[in-house]
């Protein structure tokens, strides 16, 4: 040891995907009258195998139920421990089972249905989505080859899934009565950046496929709020990009936006005006001497510029710049901000500086 903190490996986990397509395998496995199994092992789309204990595994009069608890590993997921499973009943027409291995997906409870364009199903289709799809008939032609088997009617549920659904951003997507069942690899990865910036994407498709050519990117939902409370824009117009700065103007101008609305608070403010791209701590804690640098370079007098290196945080700049009335260089880092998006964008862009009273204190026009 060299004296140093070993990092801790945060651990991976399973998407709801994952979960589904385990429940979906043993409940067929079931349905088709072989003994309940106590786990069971699917395909991924990678190649490699998972094994799923399950929750539960019931056979009821016409279908069977089973799930699995989702463990979502080190990642700060919403679902995580969460039951979900599919109900699996042989398909039927005019009495008679259908023959043909199709697969109907059906809405089940906590899961949503899709009510807006642009995103990868249809209007009007359960938010299962295609990868998920994919990996759960993988896993039932696993049990039974679809050429051996009548067709089926399966429906993903959520426990609580309505509920949780209300802690996420599917109601601003147009996926409403519950969760999306997602995934693109079956596995989680801990505080993952592909499902931030899946969510990018899938906001911008929605705003676009409701004819809007301006968005709003904000880095939390106070910005969020205080500029939509300004603009009163579409729902489909509000971008939640986090700490994915320089991704979401990058994605805004592939998606073909012509106008940023650019939200943010001052810390958040100050490292796009440093030319950060992902603004989170852990990518590197705002360092209050670059920060007194660019007030210098932006026109902060010599004799002041001491005290703005002694700051404690990017707060307490800024609550010194206030007591100062140093609005010129506050609206100058703001202008900054606006420029170093315009760079990685290539769009035009306005930016809002917002309080932590909620309230839009600078607007830098394009």
């Amino acid at each position: 040891m060299d004296g140093k903190r070993q990092k801790k490996k945060l651990r991976s986990g399973y998407t709801t995907g994952a979960c589904a397509a385990a429940a979906a395998k043993a409940a067929l496995l079931t349905l088709s009258g072989q003994p309940v199994p106590a786990a069971v092992a699917i395909p991924f789309p990678d190649g490699s195998r998972h094994t799923f204990s399950l929750c539960r595994c019931l056979k009821k009069k016409d279908f069977v139920l089973a799930s699995v608890v989702k463990d979502a590993g080190d990642d700060p997921d919403v679902t995580n421990g969460a039951e979900i499973g599919v109900e699996l009943r042989w398909l039927a027409h005019d009495g008679e089972q259908d023959q043909g291995g199709t697969v109907l997906f059906a809405q089940g409870r906590g899961v949503g249905r899709v009510t807006k364009p642009g995103l990868p199903l249809p209007v009007g289709e359960v938010a299962i989505n295609p990868v998920p799809r994919k990996m759960i008939i993988a896993a039932l032609d696993e049990a039974i080859p679809p050429a051996k088997r009548p067709g089926l009617e399966l429906r993903v549920f959520v426990e609580n899934g309505a509920v949780l659904a209300e802690k996420t951003l599917n109601q601003r997507l147009g996926i409403l009565g519950g969760l999306s069942i997602l995934g693109t690899t079956g596995i989680v990865r801990p505080i993952s950046t592909k499902a931030w910036t899946d969510t990018i994407e899938a906001s911008m498709a929605v705003a676009r496929a409701a004819g809007l050519t301006e968005v709003v990117l904000a880095t939390g939902r106070t910005s969020e709020a205080a500029v939509q409370a300004r603009l009163g824009l579409p729902e489909e117009a509000l971008v939640m990009m986090g700490d994915y700065l320089r991704y979401a103007l990058e994605a805004a101008q592939r998606h073909g936006f012509t106008t940023i609305h650019l939200a943010a608070m001052w810390a958040k403010l100050v490292k796009a005006a440093l030319g950060v791209p992902q603004t989170h701590v852990r990518n590197g804690a705002l360092d209050v001497r670059d920060a007194a640098l660019l007030l210098a370079e932006l026109g902060l007098p010599a004799q002041e510029q001491e005290t703005m290196r002694q700051a404690n945080t990017a707060r307490h700049i800024y609550e010194l710049l206030c007591q100062q009335k140093r609005w010129d260089l506050i609206a100058a880092v703001a202008s900054r901000a606006r420029k170093q998006a315009v760079q990685w964008s290539g769009l035009a862009v306005q930016v809002y500086l917002v309080s932590a009273e909620k309230e839009v204190v600078l607007h830098v026009p394009h």
